[in-house]
């Protein structure tokens, strides 16, 4: 079974991550951030993804620690779901309009982090929601699973927009990417033999 359980626990959180990468696409997130919630609930619908995610932090301080925790450990159990990725397709892409919002992600689940990032949000806020802290989140969810990301805004002046488009478009190349090859079988997606 391609899925995982994570649990992270420090002086500033405490999360656990349960997914499974041949779900539907249930979700039941819940950090104590309700527009982070809404984000994570679109990664898993839109990836097909299972995802429990129950995080508690230092919200009394701001929701910093929590969303860029919590992208820790979703990122761990997405490398740990994926196990050496025998017979995935690796590769996903997805452009992603959402009213005037046009997102476009592509990604490689290389074992190789970096994030190509110009998905710049025109306000420093989405309700009560820190707008940067959605760099935030896909900085630690490329960095600890190994995911080689890229999200380009392509059009938007609505941030809320953006940053959906943003989720839903990695979420439309993470369920590509995660699926599994008809045509390769059981082979690992490199010429390395490895990734």
């Amino acid at each position: 079974m391609r899925s995982a359980t994570v649990s992270r626990k420090t002086a500033e959180t405490d999360i656990s991550v349960k997914i499974d990468l041949d779900g539907s696409g249930r979700y039941d997130n819940q950090t104590g951030v309700g527009f982070f919630d809404h984000m994570l609930d679109q990664l898993a619908r839109h990836s097909l993804i299972d995802m429990e995610i129950r995080a508690t932090g230092d919200l009394h301080i701001d929701d910093h620690h929590t969303v860029e925790d919590t992208g820790i450990a979703l990122g761990q159990a997405l490398a740990r779901a994926l196990g050496d990725k025998r017979g995935i397709r690796r590769y996903g892409a997805c452009l992603l309009p959402m009213d005037d919002a046009l997102v476009r992600a592509a990604l490689d689940l290389s074992g190789r982090p970096f994030l190509v990032w110009t998905l710049d949000l025109p306000t420093p806020r989405i309700g009560t929601f820190d707008s940067e802290l959605v760099r935030e989140f896909f900085t630690a969810l490329a960095t600890h699973g190994g995911i080689t990301l890229h999200v380009d805004r392509l059009h938007g002046f609505n941030s809320h927009h953006i940053a959906e488009a943003a989720f839903k478009a990695v979420a439309r190349a993470l369920r590509e990417a995660v699926e599994t090859d008809p045509r390769k079988g059981d082979a690992v997606p490199s010429t390395k033999g490895a990734l």
